[in-house]
């Protein structure tokens, strides 16, 4: 028998070998526990749980490990770990160099709890051991407690600089053997946590404890992110490793949401230490071994939780509905911070590539895995999708990406993506045309900075940086190549919505992509569009910037046409016919063939001639009209819709008439009229080079020629100058009257001007930073602006206060007099039918003080 002294018993237990150990088991161990539960000295409480995990436990059964020991074990162990780390917590405040006492008291508490993750790691090492696989009922305490002790440890030393302040040197020896002996512990766990088998027949409290495992092992993510790169991945590692092995089993009941949306965390958080990294070596100027390594584990690291993310999802996605909006907002906040971006960080091209090359290559497929996921693109295609300005790009962007990968998708997922929603009871959300277009048009910065982005390397060529204009006008095009026909009415509408918006540059690309689309599609189907659009214009009311835009769309698809389409354009829409006129002015006749176009001039010359013969012929005579000057915005309307006409005549006019033409412009530009008609005439300008002026005119027209380019040219508002300039070029190129082009540059201001842009050389220029700085700065306020003016469209659209009523007419008494007349009557005649409701009396008597009070107010 064993000695009934306990101290005397744990003297004689150090001579025990194994055998004797497992032979004496039934009838020591209760003791043991027995003075375990019962010990209140920290030292005496490890030295018996030592004895128990290293002389005992390899002797107890598996099946029996729960019962007989870690239930009773364990419980007793973590109340010992909460009285050390209590007492840390207490000692720590008066913690100081001086105080010799208290410094060895916590060194003791600290060596204390290094002691008991030892013993815990010797435990769970043990289980590690057999050759067996382990059911999750039998060790069912073991994982929840030591995990418990390992994320209060990783707490203690994630908060233990704050915690002892300035004394943190004098124990940091120890602080650092926790922590390894933590890390340890964890591994050996996971490491156990891997043999665990879930097939046993109490599966439901299998599943709970695991899930509960795996939920606990998520906590201790967010207490380690910035503590061990190494230690971070593996413990990622394992959720996901362990998530994946019990896929059937714990779907149903992991929080997805919460694991999501700690990857995408921790994903965003080392993406930013990256940057963070890159951006200290580029503003150093120096690249140093130790700096440059550790950027390159964090970039792996990134990578690592890229995988990861595409790994779970494509486990998990039918349970990611709710988890849509995170995965939205990492992919535009990673984006952002990443160059072309306005506000992305300054890092070198070098970093720059690595990054893009290590870690978003391996985030792309993850929005592959999400294409077919409806959540997901009702998040994208959002109708309500409020966006900072920071984030418009990478919206963008992700769009293109979408766009890039859609057609390799199946029909049905298309479908989704190009259809907006179709029915009330789906989540409003735009088709990816229009999305797109909004998209675009929302970055109006980065347009006008403008950014550049990795061009579509052609056969032999290399790579170049192109526009955001040009990157996503390529990518629209060779989407639209792919889309079948059964996408274009959603195409259709989008671009013509995109057309006739309010946004300049938008509207463009729509008619780039359209033009292309006309060009790569056959020639029914440009024919079509030619025709619809020129119907929208004719039903268009009255002048408006719609009606602008139409007519560019319209000129460049005339060009497109096949020639027997545009036979049958003439036919549709006759010139010789004065309600086309508006229709034609619109168009260029240099589009047509040349035996079409020179029956189309003859038409309009025809209707034109007959139009002016008809109005002089009236029967006002010319002194009952009001007088014309040339300041008349009708009149410089005519004028913008004659200059064009006479690109054509001009070389057939006798030489006063080409002196009255530019006599005419030059005391029009006398007036500062508007810039459509200065456009107007500087088309003509820029093709009259060929013209040649007889000798008895040249006196008369040089001068005006002279002053209309020197003023153009002079123009500040640089659309009107661009166009000048270009003009002006194709002026001196073709001319044969060269003394005209110095004589034009009459200051050294606009010789520099077109010297430079002949050299293709700009003026002035500022820094990349501060012009970047400018351009965020004004896209907030133009937001800004663009959000009150949403704001204040409600308040606009409230009807007005009702004007004040005059005073009633006779007309409306008599018509209130004879309703209340009628009234009484017909309860006259329904008394004589038969009986009155009670309540009939007590209204009657109402009416009849109502009538006193009105005949004492009639005045």
């Amino acid at each position: 028998m064993s000695p009934a002294d306990p101290e005397l018993l744990l003297r004689e237990l150090g001579g025990w070998d194994g055998a004797l150990c497992r032979r004496e088991l039934p009838c020591v161990l209760p003791r043991l526990l027995s003075m375990y539960q019962n010990c209140d000295d920290w030292t005496e409480h490890i030295r018996v749980l030592r004895i128990l995990t290293e002389m005992f436990l390899p002797h107890i059964n598996l099946s029996e490990l729960e019962q007989t020991f870690f239930s009773k074990v364990l419980p007793k162990a973590i109340q010992l770990f909460d009285d050390l780390l209590y007492e840390l917590s207490c000692q720590a405040k008066g913690l100081t160099s001086q105080n010799i006492e208290l410094c060895k008291a916590v060194r003791n508490v600290l060596q204390t709890m290094v002691q008991l993750l030892e013993t815990l790691t010797g435990c769970v090492r043990h289980i590690c051991t057999l050759q067996e696989p382990v059911p999750l009922e039998s060790i069912r305490t073991l994982p929840s407690s030591v995990l418990y002790v390992i994320k209060n440890t990783f707490m203690h030393c994630k908060d233990s600089e704050s915690l002892y302040s300035g004394c943190l040197h004098l124990i940091s020896d120890l602080l650092q053997s926790l922590f390894k002996e933590t890390y340890s512990l964890q591994k050996q766990l996971m490491e156990l946590l891997d043999m665990i088998s879930m097939e046993s027949a109490s599966a439901e409290d299998s599943i709970v404890d695991m899930v509960s495992v795996i939920h606990t092992v998520l906590e201790i993510c967010s207490v380690i992110s910035n503590m061990d790169h190494a230690l971070h991945a593996n413990t990622w590692k394992f959720i996901i490793k362990q998530s994946l092995k019990h896929h059937s089993l714990l779907q149903s009941h992991l929080k997805h949401k919460d694991i999501l949306s700690g990857l995408c965390k921790d994903t965003l958080f080392s993406f930013h230490s990256c940057l963070q990294l890159a951006e200290q070596m580029k503003l150093s100027g120096t690249q140093e071994s130790t700096d440059y390594k550790l950027f390159q584990k964090t970039v792996k690291l990134c990578r690592f939780f890229a995988n990861s993310l595409v790994h779970y999802i494509k486990e998990f996605i039918p349970f990611l509905s709710d988890s849509c909006c995170r995965l939205h907002q990492l992919y535009l906040q990673i984006y952002s911070k990443f160059p072309p971006s306005l506000y992305a960080s300054v890092i070198s091209e070098a970093h720059q590539d690595e990054i893009a090359r290590v870690f978003l290559v391996a985030l792309d497929p993850l929005i592959h895995q999400l294409l077919p996921f409806r959540p997901f693109l009702e998040q994208v295609l959002s109708e309500k999708l409020d966006l900072s300005p920071e984030l418009h790009l990478p919206q963008c962007h992700l769009l293109v990406t979408i766009m890039d990968k859609l057609p390799s998708q199946p029909e049905d997922v298309q479908d989704l993506w190009t259809t907006g929603s179709q029915f009330s009871e789906e989540v409003p959300r735009l088709s990816l045309f229009s999305a797109l277009f909004l998209g675009f048009q929302q970055c109006s910065g980065e347009l006008s900075l403008p950014v550049c982005l990795p061009g579509v390397m052609g056969s032999g060529q290399a790579e170049v940086p192109v526009t955001l204009y040009h990157h996503l006008c390529v990518h629209l095009c060779a989407f639209i190549a792919s889309t079948p026909p059964s996408h274009f009415p959603q195409l259709e509408h989008a671009l013509l919505d995109a057309v006739l918006g309010s946004s300049m540059i938008t509207s463009l690309l729509a008619m780039d992509s359209w033009c292309f689309l006309a060009r790569y599609g056959t020639a029914e189907l440009c024919a079509h569009h030619v025709f619809v659009i020129a119907h929208l214009i004719k039903s268009c009311p009255g002048e408006c910037y719609q009606l602008s835009v139409l007519g560019v769309l319209l000129r460049r698809m005339l060009f497109l046409m096949a020639p027997d389409h545009q036979v049958e354009f003439t036919q549709k829409f006759p010139p010789k016919e004065a309600e086309n006129l508006p229709l034609w002015q619109r168009i260029s006749l240099k589009a047509l063939t040349p035996d079409l176009r020179k029956r189309a001039a003859l038409q309009l010359c025809v209707v034109g001639l007959a139009q002016c013969r008809q109005w002089l012929s009236g029967r006002r005579t010319l002194g009952e009209l009001p007088p014309v000057v040339s300041s008349q915005p009708c009149l410089q309307q005519t004028l913008c819709l004659l200059l064009p006409l006479l690109e054509f005549f001009i070389q057939t006019l006798d030489p006063p008439l080409i002196t009255q033409v530019f006599a005419m412009q030059a005391s029009l530009l006398e007036l500062d009229p508007p810039d459509h008609v200065r456009l107007a005439a500087l088309d003509l300008l820029s093709s009259v080079g060929q013209l040649f002026m007889p000798q008895e005119i040249q006196g008369q027209v040089i001068p005006k020629l002279s002053y209309l380019f020197t003023s153009l040219l002079a123009d500040k508002t640089w659309l009107i100058y661009q166009h000048a300039l270009e003009a002006f070029t194709q002026f001196a190129e073709a001319t044969r009257h060269e003394d005209v082009v110095p004589q034009c540059l009459n200051s050294e201001e606009t010789k520099n001007k077109v010297v430079c842009f002949l050299a293709k050389t700009r003026q002035g220029e500022e820094t990349a930073e501060a012009r970047a700085e400018r351009v965020k700065q004004e896209k907030a306020i133009c937001s800004a602006h663009l959000l009150k003016m949403d704001g204040e469209g409600g308040s606009a659209l409230e009807p007005l206060a009702k004007r004040a009523c005059h005073s009633p007419s006779e007309e409306q008494y008599k018509s209130a007099i004879d309703a209340a007349e009628r009234a009484l009557e017909a309860v006259k005649l329904l008394l004589q039918k038969g009986p009155s409701p009670a309540w009939l009396a007590v209204k009657l008597e109402a009416l009849q003080t109502t009538v006193a009070i009105l005949r004492n107010s009639v005045r």
